[in-house]
């Protein structure tokens, strides 16, 4: 499951703009300007190579993704970061709830 643009709040944080600099200014995680970072080298090299732009569409319309997130839940995304760093280095971490839950939660409108 990806997220939506849709799915943020209405009032909630504004969602940065659809541009590398202003997707790169939202991340406030360390780990996701840094990936953000590795990526768009990668890309960019892609481009220059291919001469394709598509890669470069596709790579700025997930980080905008993540962007949004980063502006709509800052905290979460820490959460996030901290928790698949506990699961890299093997450390027991407790279960979460399931998706189908938190979606079915979301529909009835909880």
């Amino acid at each position: 499951m990806t997220a939506q643009p849709h799915d943020f709040t209405p009032g909630s944080a504004p969602e940065p703009a659809k541009s590398l600099r202003a997707i790169r200014a939202a991340l406030v995680v360390p780990q996701d300007r840094e990936a953000f970072d590795a990526g768009l080298k990668a890309v960019l090299d892609e481009v220059r190579v291919n001469l394709d732009l598509g890669v470069l569409n596709d790579f700025v319309h997930r980080w905008w993704i993540s962007a949004c997130d980063s502006a709509h839940d800052p905290e979460g995304r820490r959460r996030m970061h901290a928790r698949a760093g506990q699961i890299a280095a093997g450390e027991a971490v407790p279960a979460g709830r399931p998706w189908r839950e938190l979606l079915t939660e979301r529909e009835n409108g909880r």
